[in-house]
């Protein structure tokens, strides 16, 4: 290879490492084309599926400032520069190497930190992107329905209220009044005092009434008893100066 055309692939290896969100470098040994080929649609967007030479790849991954790669770079390598979830394109290259023993997931990079491939494995039993975001809206839903519900308590504890106090209505009316019977009870036994007060006084005038024409007569029959003493005397002294003058 013409040490331009070296130049270019290094550059081109190197722009796929920056643009890229993580990388899987595996041994292809032993994979048909066809099988290649599955394994590139299998990964979809998610990654880009490239054969290199591991000497460029070294150049490549120094220039890229990503370490640790070196000892990763033997027998044939390809690497999946991973643009979409990383996750999912773990996924897809574990299951694919269940299906065909031939392709072996040797490690990787993510954020700029190397990965064995134990760590790929872990990464692959990871959940979704998309998973976890659902989990996260039904823990959201969850919450606001949690929210809504305690929101909803006091309106629904006055609606039970006013629900008990109709019903209370329902069976005593005066309830709205003011009251369930006892008020008007109350009101009543002031009117009956005020009742019994009135024929009380009724009946002290009634007795003073009496008591004064007792004494009027009293009075009457002591003035008539003391005009009529008067008048005997007189008629006595009458009687003696008629006699004297006849004598």
């Amino acid at each position: 290879m013409a040490r331009a055309d070296k130049q270019a692939a290094v550059a081109e290896i190197v722009e796929s490492f920056n643009d890229a969100a993580g990388a899987v470098l595996t041994e292809y040994r032993g994979l048909t084309v066809k099988e290649l080929q599955d394994l590139r649609r299998s990964l979809g967007e998610n990654a880009d599926y490239a054969v290199v030479k591991n000497t460029l790849a070294k150049l490549a991954a120094t220039e890229a400032g990503i370490s640790g790669f070196d000892e990763l770079l033997t027998g044939p390598t390809a690497i999946a520069f991973i643009k979409g979830d990383v996750v999912e394109a773990a996924k897809g290259l574990r299951d694919f190497a269940k299906a065909n023993p031939a392709l072996v997931i040797k490690g990787g990079i993510l954020d700029g930190k190397p990965l064995d491939a134990k760590e790929v494995a872990k990464l692959a039993s990871l959940e979704s992107r998309d998973v976890l975001l659902a989990k996260l809206a039904g823990a959201m839903l969850a919450s606001l329905s949690q929210a809504v519900y305690l929101l909803n308590a006091p309106l629904a504890q006055a609606a039970r209220l006013a629900g008990a106090l109709q019903a209370k209505a329902e069976q005593d009316p005066t309830i709205l009044a003011g009251g369930a019977g006892e008020p008007e009870a109350a009101a009543e036994a002031p009117a009956a005092d005020a009742t019994e007060d009135s024929a009380a006084v009724a009946a002290d005038e009634a007795t003073e009434e009496v008591t004064t024409t007792e004494e009027s007569s009293e009075e009457a029959t002591a003035e008539d008893a003391t005009e009529a003493g008067d008048e005997a005397v007189e008629e006595s002294t009458d009687a003696a100066a008629d006699t004297s003058t006849e004598a």
